[in-house]
């Protein structure tokens, strides 16, 4: 492990004669290997963080033979995304020719959009939720309405694109 070495006396130089100086050596190689063990020990035996992801199952891509399903408006429950983490929500479906439907404004806190969710579930189980961000909206809010449609356990949900009729109603409702 360590050794004590000796160094020769001079080269017969006549005089005084001098202590003799001893040198230390240390072999460091059982610490290398104990480093190495306890590395390879503390590699093997954490568990290192899984990362989370949300579960979402895609819908099946229908037949050509099979004719288009049409969602009934009292299962429609469409949320708007804008900017300035602004969200509205109305409910049915959005028509042409028809009334124009409740534009509400509400909030991503828990007593916002998360309890008219609940809500809303309660009344209809069969609630088909239609998401449409605007073009303003950010990816936050996206993330958070999702993990919405998550806590609230809805089973039916869309990302849908925003329509000219969806835009005007946030314009004109004055919000």
């Amino acid at each position: 492990m360590s050794e004590v070495q000796q160094q020769d006396k001079g080269g017969g130089k006549g005089g005084k004669k001098r202590a003799k100086k001893m040198s230390t050596k240390i072999d460091m190689t059982p610490m290398v290997d104990l480093a190495f063990l306890l590395l390879t020990f503390f590699m093997l035996t954490t568990t290192f963080a899984k990362p989370t992801i949300m579960q979402m199952t895609m819908p099946v891509k229908p037949k050509p033979e099979d004719p288009p399903q049409e969602l009934p408006a009292s299962n429609a429950f469409t949320i708007v995304m804008d900017e300035g983490n602004k969200i509205y929500y109305y409910e049915g479906l959005l028509k042409e020719g028809e009334p124009k439907p409740e534009l509400v404004s509400t909030s991503y806190a828990a007593d916002g959009i998360r309890k008219v969710l609940l809500e809303r579930k309660r009344r209809n189980p069969k609630t088909v939720v239609l998401i449409k961000p605007t073009d303003k909206s950010n990816y936050k809010n996206m993330v958070d309405i999702l993990d919405e449609m998550n806590i609230t356990d809805q089973k039916k949900y869309a990302l849908v694109d925003i329509s000219k009729a969806d835009e005007d109603l946030i314009k004109t409702s004055g919000k």
